[in-house]
């Protein structure tokens, strides 16, 4: 005979009452009563508990027995899957997303420059953590990624939210490898289908046609003669402003007209050797006189142990009248831009310019055959710089 609400409300005899299916109260001597269930699963008599009655009420110990029973049809041991879910519940509840986020951070450490990683942490514990960093990862949804990330793009930070965004979905990918969640629900965030388009603002370049002018004005500034001979070296070997204020001395090799920058100092952490041209050399020369003896090429005019600092360059060139005209950085793009149009192969003028091939088989081939074609392509890029020059016959 199946239990009834009113027959619980009264029943005070020790034993077992049962609902049938195997659902069963258990009334204790003491008093207390407890939802049972007896199954049988690989030969074996099992029990279930599913709480305390009245906290549990009939009809959910009925619901829990009938979820019990569906797993039993579909060949689980219902007991197996309890212990299952608590395990999940727990390692869900210890893997919430700022840890796993924290752990993907040391992970990455050894890849990134001290200051790379602050930033990377800061754009996490500024935008993320506050409203996702205590949930476990594995309940949240994609839409609560989107809904932080465009809380960015609206308070007008539409670069940080791209970047906020591909991080996010980076650290998802390393918890499923290392088996901190199941599945990545993040695989589908696509940045362009989240935020709004917007304009790419490129860093202020001189065009071909402005060179002239730029390198008669380079001629007569009156600035500290390191700080003209490294603009001079920006131009003439289009690395970026911090490889060039950061060059040494032992990484200059003049018999065989090379600079190897270590992979430390490079964007990309790869070794890249750039071509001396002539007029590079001579820049060398010059600046030997002025920090020959130290470990800097371009050293800081008022710390010696330090190179230039990363607003020199920009601020001579806005004492030069090229405030937002022209940045040190441009002048890759001014290189990029002249030799593309005159005809130069444009794998050559990637690679001096040390982007990254996405394709390794051509990467490995761009790193090996390339050095001959790009110590013509900057002899003839400084040849071209001197003719824009004043005086040039």
């Amino acid at each position: 005979m199946k239990l009834t609400d009113t027959k619980l409300r009264t029943l005070s005899e020790p034993g077992k009452h049962s609902d049938g299916l195997g659902l069963y109260l258990e009334v204790t001597k003491a008093g207390g009563r407890y939802w049972r269930m007896k199954y049988r699963f690989a030969g074996k008599e099992k029990r279930l508990a599913f709480g305390v009655y009245p906290d549990v009420s009939l009809k959910a110990a009925r619901e829990a027995a009938g979820k019990a029973r569906k797993l039993l049809q579909d060949h689980q041991d219902p007991g197996e899957a309890r212990k299952e879910q608590k395990a999940r519940a727990v390692h869900e509840n210890r893997n919430t997303f700022e840890a796993v986020a924290l752990d993907w951070l040391t992970h990455q450490s050894a890849r990134w420059e001290p200051i790379t990683m602050g930033r990377i942490r800061a754009s996490l514990e500024n935008d993320i953590f506050p409203t996702l960093g205590s949930r476990p990862m594995a309940v949240l949804k994609a839409r609560d990624v989107m809904e932080a990330v465009k809380a960015v793009e609206t308070r007008g930070a539409a670069d940080q939210a791209g970047r906020v965004l591909q991080r996010v979905k980076a650290i998802y990918r390393w918890a499923v490898t290392h088996e901190r969640i199941e599945s990545n629900p993040m695989l589908d965030l696509v940045p362009s289908e989240i935020l709004k388009p917007r304009t790419v603002q490129h860093r202020a370049a001189l065009a071909e046609k402005e060179l002239p002018e730029f390198m008669r004005r380079l001629a007569s500034y009156d600035g500290s003669p390191s700080i003209v001979l490294g603009l001079r070296m920006l131009m003439l070997t289009a690395c970026r402003p911090g490889e060039v204020r950061g060059a040494r001395w032992a990484e200059i090799d003049h018999a065989a007209a090379l600079w190897t920058i270590p992979a430390e100092r490079m964007k990309m952490r790869e070794e890249h050797r750039v071509p001396l041209s002539r007029q590079a050399l001579d820049v060398l020369d010059k600046m030997e006189a002025i920090s020959g003896g130290r470990e800097l090429v371009f050293p800081s005019l008022y710390y010696p142990s330090k190179p230039l600092s990363e607003n020199t360059f920009n601020s001579a060139l806005a004492r030069m009248g090229y405030k937002s005209i022209a940045t040190a950085h441009g002048f890759r793009a001014l290189f990029s831009t002249v030799a593309n149009e005159h005809g130069w192969n444009p794998d050559v003028i990637e690679r001096q310019l040390a982007h990254r091939e996405q394709n390794e088989i051509r990467a490995a081939y761009h790193r090996t055959t390339y050095i001959a074609d790009r110590t013509k392509l900057m002899q003839w890029w400084a040849d071209s710089l001197d003719a824009a020059a004043p005086g040039h016959a």
